[in-house]
């Protein structure tokens, strides 16, 4: 069994390492929601598979699977990845899942932060506020259980003490009302083992996780960002893109560095069809799926992998700009296009529904 810690990762020496640092492997979640996939989740399986497909290539994968849907993502998934039976109220792993930290020596332990469904966007979700025990469980990875709700696509680090976030998400009273901007600030810094915080605002426009910083920005190396930009004075996202560039343009991170800005294009923008709109009534806890909404497309919303890139196909319009840009950003990488229309159905994308986790050894 897995020790629950009470001391500070940050304390301990442990920090968040970057994405494009070497990875053990990648987690996901089986999705089979009905009110979140429509069609029986059938059409989001095949894309959750695709990605996974994509990932099991470069690394090692794992899926979490309820014993219900157990045998059919036996079927739909390559054989050489990892399935682990575990229960769970959606699919979102990146949120729910646990943050993998290491220490110079090569150790891994993680952080287990509150989970609350976005602030009650869905219900239950006791389910999904357990899957991060349940990973760290599973590679017997020491916990550290964060007085804080927080989900792993609202902070992107670059492993050399700089976060970034957006105050939209968390200063939202609906995660941590009791906190101030120097608590949260405080809690990252202890637990990501960082010493600058950079906030950016608003995330992106009808993002429904109230702003999450993988829609909109990410760093792509120390002192590279990658932003969604907008060049349409009339789409919503144009001031917000503006405004993000404003900050980071006088940021510094927190080697003093100043940052270069890579825009990347916004799709669309892109809405949902009368027959992706999903009719759940009034039931309790569901998600709104309606006919016209804008859905949450983003290029910024990839994946870094063990000498890849995976990127959302969005928009034939935009498509081949944004995977030249990422080639660009990532020479030495494979950049891996697949469709994710499906999974923006569902509420976010292909860096939602993975969490890496870092070589290391548990200790």
């Amino acid at each position: 069994m897995a020790p629950t810690l009470t001391s500070l990762p940050a304390a301990d020496g442990f920090r968040m390492p970057a994405e494009w640092e070497p990875h053990a492997g990648t987690w996901m979640i089986w999705p089979e929601r009905p009110d979140n996939w429509r069609e029986g989740a059938v059409p989001a399986q095949e894309a959750f598979a695709r990605v996974a497909a994509a990932i099991a290539r470069f690394e090692p994968l794992t899926m979490l699977v309820s014993a219900r849907q157990w045998r059919n993502a036996r079927a739909m998934l390559p054989p050489a990845v990892r399935l682990v039976e575990a229960t769970s109220d959606d699919s979102w792993c990146r949120d729910s899942g646990a943050s993998f930290l290491t220490d110079a020596g090569g150790r891994l332990r993680g952080v287990d932060w509150g989970f609350n469904a976005w602030g009650g966007l869905y219900t239950p979700f006791d389910q999904d506020e357990l899957i991060a025990a349940k990973m760290l469980e599973v590679e017997r990875a020491p916990r550290y259980a964060a007085p804080l709700v927080l989900e792993g696509g609202s902070i992107h680090v670059d492993g050399e003490g700089t976060v970034l976030t957006t105050e939209e998400c968390l200063l939202n009273p609906n995660r941590n009302p009791g906190l101030s901007r120097a608590d949260i600030e405080r809690h990252l810094k202890d637990y990501l083992n960082v010493s600058t915080v950079i906030w950016l605002g608003a995330g992106l426009v009808d993002d429904e996780t109230s702003g999450h910083i993988d829609n909109l920005a990410c760093f792509v190396r120390p002192g590279v960002v990658a932003l969604t930009w907008c060049e349409d004075p009339l789409d919503p996202q144009y001031p917000i893109s503006r405004d993000a560039f404003e900050r980071l343009s006088v940021a510094r991170d927190a080697r003093g560095r100043a940052l270069e800005i890579v825009k990347l294009p916004l799709p669309g923008p892109l809405f949902r069809s009368a027959a992706e709109a999903i009719d759940i009534g009034s039931l309790p806890g569901s998600m709104s799926r309606g006919f016209g909404e804008r859905l949450g497309a983003s290029y910024a919303n990839f994946y870094i992998g063990n000498g890849f890139i995976l990127m959302p196909l969005l928009d034939p319009r935009h498509d081949e700009a944004a995977r030249d840009i990422l080639a660009r950003l990532f020479p030495p990488r494979e950049i891996v296009g697949v469709p994710t229309h499906e999974i923006i159905l569902g509420g976010g994308n292909i860096h939602c529904i993975t969490q890496q986790q870092p070589v290391g050894v548990p200790g």
